[in-house]
């Protein structure tokens, strides 16, 4: 299946609001790419082929439901593909390396930029 995917997944649990209409849904990442991401922890009914609007602090955008896992009878994991070029959106650097530390790098500025919000 990765030969389909535009760029390779990083597993990170990020928070994020999922904008439906005019309700907005708390959730999460389970991993992301510069193209996409998987989400969990979605209460709500969705479509596949349905855009939704992610929130990831003051940062917007939109995204194409790709596919929807039922994980149990009030909860779902989405995929989803950029509508719009994402340089910046998740906050964490994406570029495709090996390398453990960058991955450790990365997380850690993560937490400490959210500590100080």
């Amino acid at each position: 299946m990765l030969e389909r995917r535009k760029s390779a997944r990083t597993k990170m649990v990020l928070p994020v609001k999922v904008l439906i209409g005019d309700a907005s849904h708390l959730a999460h990442t389970v991993d992301i790419s510069h193209s996409g991401a998987r989400i969990g922890g979605i209460r709500a009914q969705l479509q596949t082929g349905a855009i939704v609007e992610l929130q990831r602090g003051p940062r917007k955008a939109r995204f194409l439901i790709r596919w929807i896992q039922e994980l149990s009878p009030t909860e779902v994991r989405i995929g989803i593909e950029s509508q719009e070029p994402q340089d910046k959106f998740w906050g964490v650097d994406l570029t495709n390396e090996s390398d453990s530390t960058k991955k450790t790098d990365a997380l850690m500025t993560l937490l400490s930029s959210a500590s100080g919000q």
